[in-house]
């Protein structure tokens, strides 16, 4: 990213913010006033360094015209070893028009940074121990395996030891949605067999993951009787949470390597004999699957639009989300069979993600069909950046899911301020405020605006045959739609609620009621 001094810096606080949480590599070039103008309140200075120092990995300013090399370079390993995360290099005018010698350094010395990404052989064999003896694990994904590109050596552990798999929001393709050993993802509005995965657990194999509140819920009920072995290049993030039996500091990759390893060498260990725990856990995908019932007010289902667009692109598209129920709905009801093919704000849960990230996607990958599925509110806050796609010919599509309101603080309103509404409605119900087809259209677009179920079909169809622009299909859906499973803000995962007044009793497999 590159971006004036002043405002123009201050504008990218919110997607380094975002990138230090999702530890996304990011390296930010900032202009700056002159060097004998600092700290003098000169016209659009801005302490950017200052600013931004407890949101990035590593920052820099650099006033000395023969370090500017160096310092590029640095910012660019620092953002992409170790755990991932945003770099920001200030450079002030005067040092931007001078000229050197340019020499791109051959060795980058950083005292004192040394990511270690190869576990401990101890750990490790520890850790393989714990797993041989466990009669409930879960291997509970994070986005770390993916960042490590780590997918097929998870798979590959997972089969080998049968163990069931949960991923996070950040990890969703890190394992195929539709493999027997996928329960789904945990949290707040997880799948009821992955939450119940967590609760009654023996053994957390934790990769890649930190203990978010999004999936703990209260701490102090998390997976009471679980044993924890907790994997991740951040030893920052180890016991932070909740404290680790088995503390792994190495790359997943590597980690997930050495564990399968353990056990195809060491002919003393053996697979953990869990029949008894997948049946539970099955019964529990069985008995609760992913659904939704129809709208109060009899319009469109958004969740019956996600699920079309699912079945119709499938899984070999990337798919980006904006933030509020329309994520979580897309988290639900899209098949992910492959990593790297899902976007979305997870930490910082920034609306407006969607567009841009889609615009990204698709410049990096042209050949890949690329589709943004945002909100009404979100949508609004980033559709300009349509115009760009349209001008440098980057066609994806985008999916409404036009619901008018904040659709997701409306839920919160509706079910715990006693349907206190407050700033959250967008449009009437009959109004097509701002009118996204006529606006689409003006922003270089091809438009279609969906109204009832038979539509919706129809319409992916067709903008799957546009290719020369970018396509926005406006998705006009029930107001009151609510995501569900739930659990609510700093309740115990204990408290989940399949949907409203439905909540399933968690029993262990053998255990009395």
């Amino acid at each position: 990213m590159i971006a004036t001094s002043g405002p123009g810096a201050t504008n990218l606080v919110t997607p380094l913010a975002d990138a230090n949480l999702d530890s996304v590599p990011v390296v930010a070039i900032t202009g700056q006033v002159g060097t004998g103008l600092l700290g003098t309140d000169a016209f659009q200075e801005a302490d950017i360094r200052g600013v931004t120092m407890p949101i990035t990995k590593h920052n820099f300013i650099v006033t000395d015209l023969q370090e500017v090399p160096t310092a590029i370079a640095a910012a660019f390993h620092l953002a992409s070893t170790g755990r991932p995360g945003p770099v920001l290099v200030d450079i002030p005018k005067d040092v931007q028009n001078a000229r050197v010698a340019y020499k791109f350094p051959p060795e980058i010395d950083l005292p004192g940074y040394k990511p270690n990404t190869i576990p401990h052989p101890r750990q490790i064999t520890q850790a393989a121990q714990l797993i041989a003896s466990a009669k409930a694990p879960v291997l509970y994904v994070g986005g770390g395996v993916i960042k490590a590109n780590a997918a097929q050596e998870l798979r590959e552990f997972a089969e080998l030891t049968g163990i069931p798999v949960v991923t996070t929001l950040m990890a969703l393709g890190a394992f195929p949605s539709t493999h027997p050993q996928f329960f789904g993802m945990p949290g707040m509005h997880g799948t009821v067999s992955a939450v119940a995965a967590l609760q009654r657990a023996d053994l957390l194999i934790a990769v890649g993951a930190r203990f978010d509140d999004r999936v703990t819920g209260e701490v102090a009920t998390f997976a009471p009787r679980a044993q924890v072995i907790h994997a991740d290049i951040d030893p920052a993030e180890i016991g932070k949470i909740r404290a680790a039996e088995v503390p792994i500091v190495g790359d997943a990759k590597e980690v997930l390597i050495q564990l399968w390893k353990a056990f195809v060498r060491d002919d003393q260990l053996a697979v953990p004999e869990i029949g008894e725990w997948m049946s539970y856990l099955a019964g529990l995908r069985e008995q609760f699957p992913r659904g939704y019932e129809p709208t109060p007010d009899g319009l469109m289902n958004p969740q019956y639009v996600i699920e079309q667009l699912s079945e119709l692109v499938g899984p070999e598209a990337i798919y980006c989300s904006g933030v509020g129920q329309h994520q979580m709905w897309s988290a639900q009801f899209i098949d992910f069979e492959h990593p790297r093919t899902w976007l979305n704000s997870g930490g910082a849960g920034t609306m407006g993600y969607s567009v841009p990230a889609a615009l990204g996607a698709k410049a990096a990958c042209p050949d890949k069909e690329v589709w943004a599925i945002d909100g009404d509110g979100c949508f609004q806050m980033t559709n300009q950046e349509l115009v760009t796609a349209a001008i440098e010919g980057l066609p994806f599509k985008v999916a409404v899911i036009n619901n008018g309101n904040l659709g997701m603080v409306r839920q919160w309103q509706t079910l715990f301020y006693d349907r206190n509404y407050s700033h959250t409605k967008l449009r009437e119900p009959d109004e097509y405020l701002p009118d996204f087809v006529q606006l689409a259209k003006a922003l270089g677009c091809e438009a279609i605006r969906v109204t009832t179920p038979e539509e919706v079909a129809p319409a992916i169809r067709r903008a799957r045959g546009i290719t020369d622009r970018p396509v926005v299909i406006d998705f006009i859906v029930g107001h009151d739609a609510q995501v569900w499973p739930m659990i609510g803000g700093g309740a115990s995962n204990e408290q989940i609620e399949y949907a409203r007044g439905l909540r399933p009793l968690f029993e262990k497999a053998g255990e009395e009621k």
